[in-house]
């Protein structure tokens, strides 16, 4: 029997990893001769950097940026290893946890923080990049960013504009002659679940503004500011992205890695599978666990462990998936491909009890061994 675990973080409990050694436990307690393969799963938002990291055996950079409001900020990123892949997470540089919520200020809160984690793995080889921008505090269309990576974004007076949100209606053209040159031999790829255009009703600054500051007041002027930057990007380059499904994610960080970067924005669960090479390991299982913290109705609507049973299916492998809790409409998981689903809570608890490292390792494991001795 050919098992392969790929189950998403325990927040607060236990990482990808550690859960699937957990059931990889159980299950050859009771299948002593199974091969059994742990792969870390995560959808491209908080804690993907982790679990590569973790899964992949990436080496950890650490390193100090400059946060959205100028702060400097403490935080890392991953180097797969043999591959010049760098994996990070936009929210970890300029990311709106950075910031109380007296702090919050969308015309001054900037992406300069990112372009530095990226230029830094430029410069230790890394061509090749892996990036989930979900949970920023900006509203900047992605010029912090691009300032760092050696963009210029002038006024009509040709001097250098400020940062943030503030910004946006004072570009007046762009001077690309400075930006790093090897960018031009850097492939990236956004995680990003989100189909928000740049500017409109449906855009960054009305949708997703207010979390990060933007009162009712405010939104009228700053999505004219965008469209006004964009007008000026699209000029330049002769592309069009602002309509483009994903260009409003991260305050129109999208946007910018389309525009500049000739990046591709992929659905999050989509991407990692693709990075952990899940189908190859895949392809020969019987048996395919999956498995997150909380298991209902939205884990049905695209979330990790859909991914994977998709993946299952497409090759004819079963799939179980164990969570801390499930919800009376988590039946919906059955239809989307899980076959059966099992909580591992395995007495009357409490939620801290519960969410204890150790006991939800131990719980795992003796979930998993039961299951698996029925198999």
């Amino acid at each position: 029997m050919k098992v392969v675990l790929a189950i998403d973080s325990l927040k607060g409990s236990l990482s990808s990893i550690q859960a699937g050694n957990a059931a990889k436990e159980g299950i050859l307690n009771a299948q002593p001769d199974a091969t059994v393969i742990v792969r870390p799963l995560a959808d491209g938002g908080e804690g993907t950097t982790d679990a590569l990291i973790e899964g992949l055996g990436a080496t950890k950079i650490d390193i100090t940026v400059t946060g959205p409001l100028g702060k400097p900020v403490h935080t890392y990123y991953g180097l797969l290893p043999d591959t010049n892949t760098a994996v990070l997470e936009m929210a970890s540089a300029a990311g709106i946890t950075l910031l109380a919520e007296e702090e919050k200020d969308p015309l001054r809160a900037s992406t300069y923080g990112v372009g530095e984690m990226i230029k830094d793995a430029i410069v230790k080889g890394c061509r090749d990049f892996i990036i989930g921008i979900g949970g920023s505090a900006t509203n900047d269309g992605g010029i912090g960013m691009l300032k760092a990576l050696g963009f210029s974004f002038l006024d009509v007076n040709g001097r250098e504009t400020k940062e943030g949100a503030q910004a946006l209606d004072t570009v007046f053209s762009i001077d690309i002659s400075h930006r790093i040159p090897e960018l031009n031999n850097c492939r990236f790829r956004i995680a990003c679940d989100v189909t928000n255009p740049l500017y409109g009703e449906n855009g960054a600054t009305y949708i997703y503004g207010p979390q990060k500051g933007v009162t009712e007041s405010m939104k009228p002027a700053l999505d004219s500011a965008m469209q006004q930057y964009a007008r000026v990007v699209n000029k330049t380059f002769a592309k069009e992205y602002s309509s483009y499904a994903g260009a409003g994610a991260a305050g129109g960080l999208g946007f910018a890695f389309l525009s500049f970067l000739n990046a591709s924005l992929v659905p999050g669960v989509e991407l990692i599978l693709d990075a952990i090479h899940l189908e190859e390991d895949i392809k020969d299982a019987d048996i395919v666990v999956t498995g997150e913290g909380r298991m209902d109705h939205q884990t049905a609507m695209g979330k990790a462990p859909i991914g994977v049973a998709a993946l299952a299916k497409k090759h004819g492998a079963k799939v179980i998936a164990f969570a801390g809790s499930v919800t009376l409409d988590a039946s919906a998981c059955n239809h989307a491909g899980i076959d059966a689903f099992f909580p591992i809570i395995r007495e009357i608890t409490t939620l801290e009890e519960a969410m204890a490292p150790a006991n939800a390792y131990t719980n795992m494991k003796a979930a998993a061994e039961q299951v698996f001795r029925l198999l």
